[in-house]
């Protein structure tokens, strides 16, 4: 131990005293080193955005999704039958998340005259599920089920065109044709796109108390019941929920299907292959500058090696002293890396970079910076052999003659 201490020491030694031979190197490995752990660390965000944008058009991993069609004029209105039939699945399986999902239009009455408008009405646990970004105000919570007037979350063109400008005043806003009701308005969303309409979500029980769409019946949409569940239980609930909703709406062509296939894996794995090719050529570059360097910083020392080797030191000690004087200085390099990157990483501007900020922002990985720290050890490892491999061979009379 004394004796690796001692390497130790002496390398550093050597390298206070060749600094500017190894300065330029040593950036090279730095900047390879940060490179590889800021890419992986990058590839990481990447795909945490990706996930969180996949988790809002189709939900968390995994969600399975039940879906019924009519097959003739004789299946008649099933909305009743189909919340009732959730209920009882919810309850008898056990599941934790879920909610009804259902597209369609309700007239909203604007500044310029009633309008129907394109309304999603849902249970709140969709929210979570789908990772609903509310840029002003709340989402649903279990209460507002029982309000005694409906709530209602809308778009930033919904609220423009209401002529509010934010909640600060509570605005409301007539629901209905007939006989309209005055909802309130708890939330706003992100406008997604230039040319995006109004649109409004509303809780599924609070619509179906105060407005039902015309053209409810044979061949109107019913809601698309969606819950989230463990992965190692998907399969089987799938065909149990299918069953249960076909058993529960005879005449109903009944389908079920998930999010299981989104490619998340492939993306991952072929952005981190590339991050490591980038950053390993760079250091390979880098290893090959610091072994010029070693080459030229051990033919100046072979008068001191011969002195050394005169006085008793071993082919070993010399081997490993030289050897660790590479190790040593991309080990620096390496932690001067992976500082760099941490501080750059930290510093990304999610919004501009990834279109919209991480809900879920994923710590810096530790696996990043033990990956590039182990690269820079096993360079200067493999760029302080062949300098310690001359220098072991160096003869004593040739030396003290030099």
């Amino acid at each position: 131990m004394t004796g690796v201490v001692g390497a130790l020491v002496e390398a550093w030694d050597e390298l206070r005293l060749h600094k500017m031979r190894v300065l330029l190197a040593l950036i090279g490995v730095a900047a390879a080193v940060m490179a590889i752990t800021a890419v992986t660390a990058a590839v990481q965000m990447l795909t945490q955005a990706y996930t969180e944008m996949t988790e809002r058009q189709m939900g968390r991993q995994i969600t399975l999704a039940i879906d019924a069609y009519p097959m003739s004029e004789q299946a008649g209105p099933a909305t009743t039958e189909l919340d009732a039939t959730f209920e009882r699945a919810l309850q008898r399986y056990g599941i934790t998340w879920a909610t009804r999902d259902w597209y369609t239009q309700v007239p909203f009455r604007f500044t310029d005259g009633t309008r129907l408008t394109e309304v999603r009405a849902v249970d709140p646990d969709l929210g979570t599920m789908q990772r609903v970004d509310v840029v002003e105000g709340r989402w649903f919570t279990d209460a507002d089920t029982d309000a005694f007037a409906p709530l209602v979350i809308v778009n930033e063109v919904f609220l423009e065109q209401l002529g509010s400008t934010g909640l600060d005043s509570h605005p409301t806003v007539l629901l209905g044709d007939q006989a309209p009701v005055r909802a309130t308005i708890v939330g706003v969303t992100q406008k997604t796109w230039p040319d995006e309409g109004p649109t409004a979500m509303v809780l599924y029980d609070q619509l179906a108390r105060w407005y039902t769409p015309e053209g409810v019946g044979w061949g109107a949409p019913v809601p698309t019941l969606k819950v989230w569940v463990p992965p190692d239980a998907a399969s089987d609930l799938a065909v149990r929920l299918e069953r249960d909703v076909a058993a529960a709406l005879p005449g109903w062509e009944v389908h079920s299907y998930d999010n299981r296939n989104n490619g998340l894996g492939a993306m991952d794995g072929a952005a981190r292959w590339v991050a490591f090719g980038v950053g390993g050529f760079a250091l390979l570059l880098g290893g090959l500058g610091l072994v010029n360097i070693a080459l030229v910083t051990v033919r100046h020392r072979i008068r001191e090696i011969g002195i050394r080797r005169s006085f008793g030191a071993t082919s070993s000690r010399i081997f490993f002293g030289v050897l660790m004087e590479s190790v040593v200085a991309t080990a620096v390099a390496g932690l001067v890396g992976v500082v760099l990157a941490v501080a750059v990483i930290k510093n990304i501007p999610i919004d501009l970079l990834f279109g919209s900020g991480l809900q879920d922002r994923p710590p810096f990985p530790v696996s990043a910076a033990v990956v590039g720290m182990a690269c820079a050890t096993a360079v200067g490892a493999l760029a302080g052999a062949i300098p310690a491999t001359v220098a072991v061979r160096v003869k004593v009379i040739d030396a003290i003659r030099y």
